[in-house]
């Protein structure tokens, strides 16, 4: 009786199974719990940001919809919240964000570095080249990619989930993405700026002086600086010495690698702080310098540091901040420095990203440090002016910010 019961069990699942109806082999691959309507942190005004409800997006076949679990706040965020210089309002912000796929289009098999993409992986965007096929990981290894466009900075239009200062985010057909589940979520919100300074470092040796033993002067330990500092800690470079302003700042230097810090503020003219700089290294003065801080005072200094056949790498100005004074008889021209600007990074340059984090974290830099407050969508309009305020290193909108 019993095993006839089993029988009888087992042929109404089979047939039970056999009623379903399959999913039509079109439709897009779902994790099944997807809310109907998204919600967008909206700048809709200068220091105003309203966390707007949208319907959930259809998504095509070369889409990805992927549920935002982290953005870091960048100074371009900051910039145009406070002046809208894009023109872009009403924009939904954030760049530099991450999050988990949760429905995607049927042609979409692999990211942009060949690596398969599924439902549940963690991802990161670069940028979108839907009106420039042809570029490709390989073709931008000596192409940067600051003409394209990025989420976060795009016009705002019917889909409206452009940005990731937000709980979902569409990916279009067109776009890079990177599967970066192999990473923790700090360190995915910091592949973006962690990018900019893997380019920079780039740009720096082709000069051919940056090298394993060169003396080394970061100015500005901001986000920028520090994650500089930590990227030629990762080479095996040594000899780093930090100026900025602000001890805290000078402090966590030396956490991610630097060897000597100069507080620029305890010394009286140009002059004297460049002569602290050169006792910085044993009475030398540098051979490379790299200048973060978007500032054209500051830029006019940093020629003073660095030694005659010098390198410098300048990578502060991601907007415009301004003519610097220079005098090129005796800044470049009689010293022979050899100079590189740095602008955004390649595909090439995210993919190096992905290593350098795993192998900072291998050696004990903290780079999580570096996120210094972390706040709820609802909160992004404190967010801002906390960054405004020059209050902690990187901030980031977290969406479970609350619970942690």
């Amino acid at each position: 009786m019993d095993a006839n019961m089993n029988i009888e069990e087992i042929v109404r699942q089979v047939l039970a199974g056999m009623n379903q109806t399959a999913p039509a082999a079109s439709a897009p691959a779902s994790t099944g719990s997807i809310p109907k309507t998204a919600h967008v942190a909206m700048l809709t005004g200068l220091e105003h940001f309203d966390v707007k409800e949208y319907p959930m997006p259809e998504v095509g076949d070369d889409d990805i919809l992927v549920r935002v679990e982290g953005c870091g706040v960048c100074g371009t965020d900051a910039h145009e919240f406070k002046r809208d210089p894009f023109g872009l309002i009403p924009v939904a912000l954030g760049h530099e964000g991450t999050g988990e796929i949760v429905k995607m289009g049927k042609n979409v098999k692999k990211d942009s570095a060949g690596k398969d993409l599924k439902l549940g992986d963690k991802v990161v965007t670069c940028m979108i080249f839907k009106d420039n096929p042809d570029i490709t990981m390989y073709d931008l290894n000596k192409q940067n990619v600051g003409g394209a466009d990025v989420y976060g900075l795009l016009p705002d239009d019917d889909v409206h989930l452009n940005g990731w200062f937000s709980d979902y985010i569409l990916i279009r057909g067109g776009s890079t993405v990177f599967n970066v589940s192999d990473l923790d979520l700090d360190s995915r919100i910091l592949i973006e700026p962690c990018a900019v300074l893997i380019h920079a470092v780039e740009r720096a040796k082709t000069t051919g002086i940056l090298r394993f033993n060169s003396r080394v002067v970061v100015q500005g330990c901001g986000p920028i600086g520090l994650i500089c500092i930590a990227i030629l800690r990762t080479m095996g470079i040594e000899n780093i010495t930090a100026v900025d302003g602000n001890e805290m700042r000078l402090g966590f230097a030396k956490e991610m690698g630097a060897t000597e810090t100069v507080n620029f503020m305890e010394h009286k003219g140009i002059e004297a702080l460049a002569a602290a700089v050169e006792a910085s290294f044993g009475g030398h003065p540098a051979d490379f310098g790299f200048q973060c801080t978007g500032s054209p005072v500051a830029h006019s200094n940093i020629y003073k540091f660095i030694r005659n056949g010098g390198g410098l790498c300048e990578l502060g100005f991601f907007i415009n901040g301004g003519d610097a004074t220079i005098n090129p008889h005796f800044d470049i021209c009689s010293k022979e420095l050899t100079m590189v600007g740095s602008w955004v990074y390649t595909l090439r340059d995210y993919a190096t990203t992905f290593d350098f984090l795993k192998r900072a974290k291998g050696i004990g830099l903290p780079l999580e440090k570096l996120i210094t407050h972390r706040f709820a969508l609802e909160d992004i309009n404190e967010a801002l002016q906390t960054n405004l305020a020059m209050k902690g290193l990187k901030i980031a909108i977290v969406n479970d910010a609350k619970n942690r």
